[in-house]
């Protein structure tokens, strides 16, 4: 994976300001129609069916890396009501029979790092990998993912000469491996986080960003037009939630997971958020091929 994405208007320096500062809100469950909610997520699962023994009493802790428009929809912990994964986890919640769900902004290196085990699950659009398993335990997948390629408008950016261009992708995330070791860009370019990582192909810095396809997609409706998807590769990636290493509640969190793939849930919540927010169906992206 991973991992980011901007957010149209918003300027840079405003919003990497608004992300320098990680932290946590609490989105309590309220009634309305007669519907159990939590945030603005109408919730469809069965209450009390899994049992879990949350970090914090009466909520789900969650992390993620945001921004990430259709999946987590606002710019800070505080402001998370809706999306995917926001959504997921709140059905996870209301399984558990907790209220609320609690967003923590963590760095995606850190996700992926196996750090401190104060949190329940770990939701980024996380690409399952070998190496990552080592020091992390993931979920079984909940959705597919290839690397897709983003491009500022017009650019002479092509599937036959792509490996002269200059290649981006940011630290952390599966599109480094791939675009030094796979596709062996003759100049490739890491950048810390998406924010930078796009920036660099809006200024001239870089000609081609490489993050997963629904993200990209994502990005390029936010920029209205700035930049463009061109291709993607396929790469059979899934995304996997994290969880502490050794966790107790793996089980009962696979068990929800798998029910909502099952039921329909995790296709109900992508056709409502990531629909929108990708501004274009993934499958319709051409599939490049390594030359």
């Amino acid at each position: 994976m991973r991992f980011k994405r901007s957010l149209g208007l918003i300027s840079v320096a405003v919003l990497a300001s608004a992300l320098a500062a990680c932290g946590s809100s609490n989105s309590s469950s309220t009634a309305s129609g007669g519907s159990a909610k939590i945030g603005d997520c109408t919730l469809t699962s069965k209450a009390n069916s899994i049992s879990l023994t949350p970090v914090k009493s009466g909520t789900l802790t969650v992390e993620t890396t945001l921004p990430a428009p259709g999946w987590w929809n606002g710019t800070t912990p505080e402001s998370i009501k809706s999306g995917y994964e926001y959504c997921m986890a709140a059905e996870l919640a209301n399984m558990a029979g907790l209220s609320s769900v609690t967003v923590k902004n963590v760095s995606f290196d850190q996700l992926v790092a196996g750090h401190p085990n104060d949190f329940d699950i770990a939701l980024a659009e996380i690409s399952i990998t070998a190496e990552r398993a080592k020091v992390v335990d993931f979920s079984q997948p909940y959705f597919d993912s290839n690397v897709g390629v983003i491009v500022k408008s017009g650019a002479d950016v092509t599937e036959d000469n792509i490996t002269t261009k200059r290649c981006a992708a940011y630290s952390g995330t599966t599109s480094v491996p791939f675009i030094q070791d796979q596709l062996k860009c003759q100049d490739n370019k890491i950048y810390p986080d998406s924010q930078t990582l796009y920036q660099s192909v809006l200024s001239g810095q870089s000609d081609a960003a490489f993050l997963d396809t629904a993200i990209v997609l994502a990005e390029a409706k936010q920029t209205n037009g700035q930049l463009k998807v061109v291709g993607q590769y396929k790469t059979g990636e899934q995304y996997g939630a994290i969880y502490p290493q050794g966790s107790a509640n793996k089980a009962a969190l696979d068990k929800g997971i798998l029910t909502m793939k099952n039921d329909g849930t995790l296709d109900q919540l992508s056709k409502t958020y990531l629909g929108p927010a990708f501004g274009g169906d993934p499958a319709s992206v051409p599939v490049w091929t390594i030359k």
